[in-house]
């Protein structure tokens, strides 16, 4: 449970927690008053619309649900969802989308609907490729980052609607806070600095904060994986685990990833319980619209020579609104109700407007998201150095029944104790990264890949490496031979990371004039294959990528550099260090150099190569 204690700050603030998923999103905030402790509270209850488009298309205020949509598991979420006219502006999002009359006013008007456009942020690994061809495209003239940023703005407008409207004096408390917010923004375990940066783009385009440093530092990013284990330790699903020193593993099963992490306690010295990630946290592309577009697949094949062909979308969308979540017996048939009595088709199973699957079909949509979450928890328990018994399963698809009853008695089998929270599913990542913020109980993690960056190597006659390499030997400005082509790693796979622990290695640029090593920029790759010691970049090729820049200014250190003699004439060398810093959740750089004996350090921007794409 819990043990957060009073707020030490000076005045009131707002910390304001936006999960947006890809079928289904949540706020959640805290209001933070000095001395008092904070309590976690979620935007689930009724408030008028936030977008006043909507109104007046319906001529009206509507009060809906917030949010607006039943039987999703528990807690109503807020559908991921926005209509754009095709001037692209935004006429309807989230509850709003799927108000009654909606789709009829869409089509009138020529509006286009954006959906599961969160992943089109996706790191693109090859794994991944399948994705492609289960979302659908952006709006004509609109990014992902666009898309994004006007849905944040929507989700603020929402959570602002519902403080006023709940809270006492709640117009004052907001005018009062509404320039001390502090946001926090989820993203599965696989999104990494590339996407982090992106979600920062779309939150400052969207007017959550300036577009200067002060502005962003009030941005925060967290796992859904590590937001999800927060709300298991305040909800104190985690005490049995703890008393018996076990790790507990947590599975966010989400509309469109599926992320697995695997957790211990740790003891600090003042005897405050923490935790640390005892594995890799992993992320798959399995969630459950992988399941609706299995049953899309299925659908096109099956009425392909039937007049319902053309009803395919439709059938998916009431398949995915009903049967999908009902779906609980393998041994009965299932029926998707989609039109009226009139509308038959025995020869494909279409009977007054239903059509009948067998149940072991609809249940072979749902294997390959079984065979992956089942797989990965062995995976984790596995590589985890301690015992793991507890599995605790959250998020929307984790609604599920089907899904639930088939990974509680294939895990069960072998020993471990799977559960679900009550009616809750749902609100375990918004309500967990608010606690992420305030209680911070995960305090070191481990490094998914090997990172580094790429380097020259003296050449040394003796080293077989080296003499196999003849084609990249060079003459460097001092003189020496030196090959091309090294991978010096400055943070192993699989290594275990405090929050404050720093990895640092020593590097040096020669330049021909100072100005041209004033400003240096080193890259910062990736190694996500297996080899333990990945020395050579040209070795496993496929499995370097890039990740991002170190930029820094060296102007102070180069001020007072003289000129050495080399071969081909005057150069310049600078002798520095980068530090980085991974046991955040979010990638942290400095540079530091000796000046008269004494280290300097500065901090080092970290810009991130947008067209990268990624090895598995």
């Amino acid at each position: 449970m819990s043990t957060r204690t009073a707020y030490t700050g000076s005045s009131r603030k707002v910390i304001l927690a936006f999960d947006v998923g890809t079928t289904f999103s949540g706020i959640s905030y805290s209001i933070l008053d000095p001395g008092q402790v904070p309590e976690i509270k979620g935007v689930t209850r009724q408030v008028k619309s936030c977008h006043r488009s909507l109104e007046i298309l319906l001529t009206g205020v509507l009060p809906l649900r917030f949010p607006a949509q039943e039987n999703v598991g528990g807690d109503s979420k807020i559908p991921t969802i926005i209509y754009y006219d095709q001037n692209g502006t935004m006429k309807a999002a989230g509850a709003e989308a799927i108000a009654e009359g909606i789709e009829d006013s869409a089509e009138e008007n020529g509006w286009i609907k954006a959906e599961w456009f969160k992943l089109h942020l996706r790191p693109k690994t090859q794994s991944a490729a399948h994705v492609t061809a289960a979302i659908p495209p952006l709006p004509l003239g609109k990014s992902a980052i666009d898309v994004l940023s006007d849905f944040l703005r929507y989700l603020y407008r929402c959570a602002r609607t519902y403080i006023e409207d709940t809270h006492a004096n709640g117009a004052d408390l907001w005018r009062s806070v509404e320039k001390n917010i502090d946001f926090v923004l989820t993203h599965p375990n696989g999104w990494e600095g590339h996407q982090q940066s992106q979600m920062r783009r779309a939150a400052v385009l969207a007017g959550l904060v300036p577009d200067d440093a002060a502005g962003q530092s009030r941005i925060t990013f967290v796992t859904e994986g590590e937001a999800s284990l927060h709300y298991c330790i305040q909800s104190g699903l985690t005490t049995d685990a703890m008393k018996k020193g076990e790790g507990v593993l947590i599975v966010d099963a989400g509309g469109g990833t599926i992320d697995i992490s695997a957790y211990g306690q740790s003891q600090l010295g003042n005897a405050k319980v923490s935790f640390e990630e005892i594995a890799a946290p992993q992320c798959y592309f399995k969630g459950s619209i992988f399941v609706t577009h299995a049953a899309r697949v299925f659908l096109e094949q099956l009425l392909h020579d039937s007049k319902y062909v053309e009803d395919v979308d439709h059938i998916k969308r009431c398949f995915d609104k009903t049967t999908k979540l009902r779906f609980r017996n393998v041994n009965d048939p299932q029926y998707i109700k989609f039109g009226s009595a009139r509308d038959k088709d025995l020869k494909v199973g279409i009977r007054s407007g239903q059509l009948k699957l067998q149940g072991s079909d609809v249940a072979s949509f749902f294997e390959p998201s079984v065979k992956c979450i089942t797989q990965a928890i062995v995976d984790q328990r596995n590589s985890a150095p301690k015992g793991i018994s507890s599995v605790f399963l959250v998020g929307g698809f984790a609604a599920s029944d089907w899904l639930f009853s088939r990974l509680k008695d294939s895990l069960e089998k072998s020993g471990m104790s799977f559960c679900r929270p009550d009616s809750h599913v749902n609100k375990a990542v918004a309500d967990g990264a608010v606690s992420f913020y305030l209680d911070h109980s995960v305090r070191a993690r481990v490094a998914k890949f090997a990172y580094g960056t790429p380097c020259q190597e003296l050449y040394d006659t003796s080293d077989p490496e080296h003499t196999k390499r003849l084609n990249s030997v060079f003459i460097t400005m001092s003189g020496h031979k030196a090959v091309r082509g090294a991978f010096d790693v400055i943070l192993p796979k699989d290594t275990r990371v405090c929050e404050t622990e720093e990895f640092r290695r020593s590097y040096s640029e020669q330049q021909t004039t100072l100005v041209g090593i004033q400003d240096i920029k080193v890259k910062i790759e990736c190694y996500r294959g297996d080899i333990a010691n990945p020395r050579w970049r040209d070795t496993d090729t496929k499995k370097f990528s890039s990740l991002c820049f170190v930029n820094a200014d060296l102007s102070v250190l180069c001020k007072n550099l003289q000129p050495l003699q080399g071969p081909r004439g005057k150069y310049y060398t600078v002798y520095y260090d980068i530090i980085l810093l991974f046991g955040l959740t979010e990638l942290k750089a400095q540079i530091s150099w000796v000046e008269n004996g004494v280290e300097k350090r500065s901090s080092a921007q970290i810009v991130y190569d947008p067209n990268v794409e990624l090895a598995d």
